[in-house]
């Protein structure tokens, strides 16, 4: 990895800033969204944008159960912009990372293990003082009536944008009407994670060591964490840094919903489960497509853009060909090696 000799300037201020000594061995770490440098004994994590995502992590981290293994707090400091958060380095590298080389049986007992600590986690009120994150990834706001009131005027402003089809974003909006009514109940005040997956967990080789990056954590429905880990096992390549892409397979993430479902049987239980994950799902990727047509047009027309795009994300949950119509037994795998053995429906269709 080629060294970025600012980030690593901003890296070494941090440390000083912190007490500690700034001519730590340092190693750059694949991150999406901050900087993030490995000593022996710390990772520094320093927040490039304008949040607060790593204030809202040090407020959080010394409220969290034991079992989630979140790192201690070593410092948090700096400014909005350019503010930083060191904790403890704990055994252990992301699971996306040894996943490949893992044994079936390696595999389960992780998932196993993460199952307890995602229990746990749900069962944790959260902190009256945590604010609310800048940008949550879904366009859901528990404060407003409906509930969808940000995702109908997100869908709003994209018709008005060139280039994307109108009729899609009707169809979308006609979705949002119909199955608003199933995230019903939609308590906060239990913690959720916010961007599950498995690059966020820690393995050491024999037991889940730690559930990292807490940034999006707030309170929300436990099923919203459903959504992100099962978008994640059906597309693994699209959360992991660039060079585990050619190791990353679907094949094998496979069976992890339905183990996850085996041990964690309750957050799987909502009788209107698939309507809600749509929406969930949608909202997400309506944020994603937001976000990007508010920088500049879309680089190319919508019939040549990737299927990982948001746009297409999109299409596919409206035209009922999304990986949680699959999930649900609408259709087969298609995308996965022809050897799979058919699998029941992950979620129930009323």
């Amino acid at each position: 990895m080629t060294i970025d000799h600012l980030a690593l300037a901003r890296a070494r201020r941090a440390l000083t800033e912190a007490g500690l000594d700034p001519d730590e061995p340092l190693e750059r770490a694949s991150s999406v969204t901050n900087e993030v440098w490995l000593s022996p004994r710390y990772v520094i994590r320093v927040n490039r944008k304008l949040s607060q995502r790593l204030r809202r992590e040090a407020i959080l981290g010394p409220r969290l159960p034991p079992e989630v293994g979140y790192p201690p707090i070593v410092a948090y400091g700096g400014e909005l912009g350019a503010d930083y958060l060191i904790v403890q380095r704990v055994p252990g590298q992301p699971l996306t990372r040894l996943w490949p080389a893992m044994t079936d049986f390696e595999r389960r007992r992780a998932v196993t293990q993460l199952a307890r600590i995602l229990r746990r986690l749900h069962e944790t009120p959260k902190p009256p003082a945590l604010p609310a994150p800048d940008h949550a990834p879904e366009l859901l706001d528990p404060t407003r009536l409906p509930l969808v009131a940000p995702l109908l005027d997100a869908l709003d402003e994209l018709a008005t944008c060139t280039g994307l089809d109108t009729g899609l974003l009707a169809d979308a909006r006609h979705l949002v009407l119909a199955s608003t009514a199933a995230l019903e109940p939609y308590p906060t005040d239990h913690l959720v994670h916010g961007d599950l997956h498995l690059q966020n967990v820690l393995w050491d080789g024999f037991v889940v060591t730690a559930l990292v990056d807490f940034e999006y954590a707030r309170g929300a429905p436990a099923d919203l964490d459903l959504d992100m880990f099962l978008r994640f096992c059906a597309r693994p390549g699209w959360f992991v840094p660039d060079e585990l892409v050619p190791l990353t397979r679907a094949e094998d993430y496979a069976a992890v919903p339905y183990w996850l479902r085996d041990e964690y049987p309750e957050l799987f239980s909502h009788p209107y489960l698939l309507d809600r994950l749509l929406l969930f799902g949608l909202s997400h990727d309506v944020y994603d497509l937001l976000t990007e047509v508010r920088e500049g047009p879309l680089p190319v027309g919508v019939s040549d853009l990737p299927t990982s795009h948001a746009y297409k994300r999109i299409e596919a949950t409206l035209r009922g060909r999304s990986h949680l119509h699959r999930f649900a037994g609408h259709h087969a795998w298609d995308e996965l090696a022809s050897d799979q053995e058919p699998r029941e429906p992950l979620i129930p269709d009323r």
